[in-house]
């Protein structure tokens, strides 16, 4: 069986379907491993360290296709339909592949007798973790959240003390606490903010008060009810208020969003 890592042809997508320490692991399966040149570089991996570890480089997109059992990619096909024209019979193509938001190409693959399996739709169970694509990109959103608010935010983000006098720290409120939201929840925190969270499932309840900051977790003043509702609203009529920052963070594949609020707004 060959397996065929393609390049990623969707806009700004710098991730990679493979890494090189995965080639190994297949070889020893009986698996061959071609890998479309450049397919790594903007993840950091270039084609010599494909090549170390024991995998063939492959110029042609055509050949590559044409060779390959199984392919596999980051994204799905988006509006680019020329791979369509090169995918046979009896082949096989894994990714996060969004089969909802692109029906036709979904059935332009059942007509063309290919098996598709779309990583984003795997149960989220114990049996599949070795196989989670989601909590991984969901981490590294709500990572990434509190990154690009802080560099937004017009103050810092930890208590200052100095002689010039004190500078209070961020009030962070992270709206939605699964696994993007718990990172940016301990993210926002290791920076020196306070953090408080906010989520319709009380099962996360628990999880919020092992991440938030210890001062957030019984607050003296809750966020008002209808706090969601104004944000959200805020932050699609705009401006809002110069001491607010929104990030908003949709998760990997899913319409679930992460809203990162960050500011003094209660």
């Amino acid at each position: 069986m060959i397996v065929g890592v393609l390049l990623e042809t969707h806009p700004e997508e710098r991730r990679v379907a493979l890494v090189p320490t995965v080639v190994p692991s297949l070889t020893k399966l009986g698996i061959r491993t071609l890998v479309e040149r450049g397919a790594g570089e903007n993840a950091g991996f270039d084609d010599t360290a494909y090549e170390e570890q024991g995998a063939g480089i492959v110029s042609d997109r055509h050949e590559l296709f044409f060779e390959s059992h199984v392919l596999v990619r980051v994204r799905g096909f988006g509006e680019d339909r020329t791979d369509f024209e090169l995918f046979r019979s009896g082949q096989v193509v894994l990714g996060l592949l969004d089969p909802f938001g692109s029906l036709e190409s979904v059935r332009e693959l059942a007509e063309k007798g290919v098996s598709a399996f779309s990583l984003e739709l795997l149960p989220r169970i114990s049996r599949a973790q070795s196989m989670d694509a989601l909590s991984s990109m969901g981490m590294i959103a709500g990572y990434k959240a509190v990154l690009l608010a802080a560099n937004s935010l017009p103050k810092m983000f930890p208590l200052m003390m100095t002689a010039a006098g004190t500078i209070t720290p961020a009030r962070v409120f992270v709206i939605g606490a699964g696994v993007a939201g718990l990172q940016a929840i301990a993210t926002a925190r290791r920076l020196g903010a306070v953090v408080q969270a906010y989520d319709v499932r009380p099962a996360v309840k628990e999880q919020v008060k092992r991440t938030a900051s210890p001062a957030a977790r019984e607050p003296e003043k809750a966020p008002p009810p209808t706090f969601v509702a104004a944000a959200t609203q805020l932050l699609a009529q705009g401006p809002v208020p110069s001491t607010w920052t929104f990030v908003m963070v949709p998760s990997p594949v899913l319409a679930s969003v992460t809203m990162i609020v960050i500011g003094s707004p209660w």
